[in-house]
């Protein structure tokens, strides 16, 4: 099994631009051989041809409309109509990538205009269809191509994708040994995101009410995904690293202990990656074996074929 996440057909796959273009994306090579890919293109879909009329959004009243200015065609009715309909066969996604600033795609900074033609822009929005999707899969992660160049939003994506399909693949076995075994590998993971809520699910697994084992794990998915929700802060990365750090400290010497510190104060200043730490505690687990931590999802939170320290720097 792979996560399964839904594309931008145009990202690679199929030359269905509005001009008949196809999209280069890079990181599609990385990901063809981890994911399993549903492509689609929406306009296409609608009834919209190769090559075919730009489309915009206008501002209308209290609402917005997905239009093409020169045929002034109303498309709103029809892509919504479509976002219901494919929401029938992709029940079953883990996440998103579409085509940024698409007026049906674009998860951020469209452009919404006041009218058809020569008008101003007097806002931004998201693309209709992705506006869709995302108002039913609100805990799943979206993000568009140009944004996952930042190596910090794509770790965040890969890290939130796998997490949410790995519990996926656990909760079929309605076992709450399973859920704790989970919870427990991703107990520093967790503590990288947002510390409060792994209590909170700490809390839930331990199940003091003695919920019914199905009501835990909806508990706990709709728990961990807003734990997901906002990208990880270096200060919460280095808490974990230094709690990890805690298991050897009896062991290293005087000179490790300083060398470690200054690695997390270059990572503090964004002069290492993160990844440099990880390595050095990951051997430290390898050399004292200690189990507990070599299962932990903080040092691969997704597979090492996906890695890539390309970057963009633009958030």
């Amino acid at each position: 099994m792979k996560p399964k996440i839904l594309i931008s057909k145009c990202l690679g796959f199929e030359n269905c631009r509005y001009n008949g273009a196809i999209v280069q994306f890079d990181l599609l090579d990385k990901m063809k051989d981890q994911i399993e890919f549903i492509p689609l293109c929406p306009e296409i879909e609608i009834g919209l041809g190769l090559p075919r009329e730009s489309l915009r959004l206008i501002k209308v009243h209290d609402g917005i409309e997905l239009v093409q200015p020169k045929s002034k065609k109303y498309l709103t009715d029809d892509m919504k109509k479509y976002s219901e309909e494919i929401l029938k066969d992709i029940s079953d996604i883990d996440g998103l990538i579409l085509k940024g600033r698409s007026p049906s795609c674009g998860i951020k900074d469209v452009k919404v205009y006041s009218g058809m033609e020569k008008s101003p822009v007097i806002g931004k929005s998201m693309g209709l269809f992705a506006a869709e999707m995302e108002k039913h899969f609100p805990y799943l992660p979206i993000e568009e191509e140009g944004r996952l160049t930042n190596l910090i939003i794509r770790e965040h994506f890969f890290t939130k994708l796998y997490a949410i399909f790995n519990f996926k693949k656990m909760a079929q076995s309605k076992s709450m040994k399973k859920l704790a075994d989970y919870h427990a590998k991703n107990k520093y993971l967790y503590f990288a995101y947002n510390q409060t809520l792994k209590n909170k699910l700490g809390l839930i697994v331990a199940n003091h009410e003695k919920l019914e084992t199905n009501i835990v794990l909806d508990n706990y998915f709709k728990e961990m995904v807003k734990l997901f929700s906002n990208l990880p802060s270096k200060k919460n990365y280095i808490n974990a690293y230094q709690h990890i750090f805690g298991y050897f400290s009896k062991f290293a010497s005087k000179e490790e202990k300083v060398f470690i510190l200054q690695l997390m104060e270059k990572y503090r200043n964004g002069k290492i990656d993160k990844s440099a730490i990880a390595s050095i505690l990951k051997g430290y687990s390898i050399k004292y074996n200690i189990e507990y931590l070599l299962g932990q999802t903080i040092f691969e939170p997704f597979p090492e074929e996906l890695l890539s320290l390309n970057d963009s720097g633009k958030l």
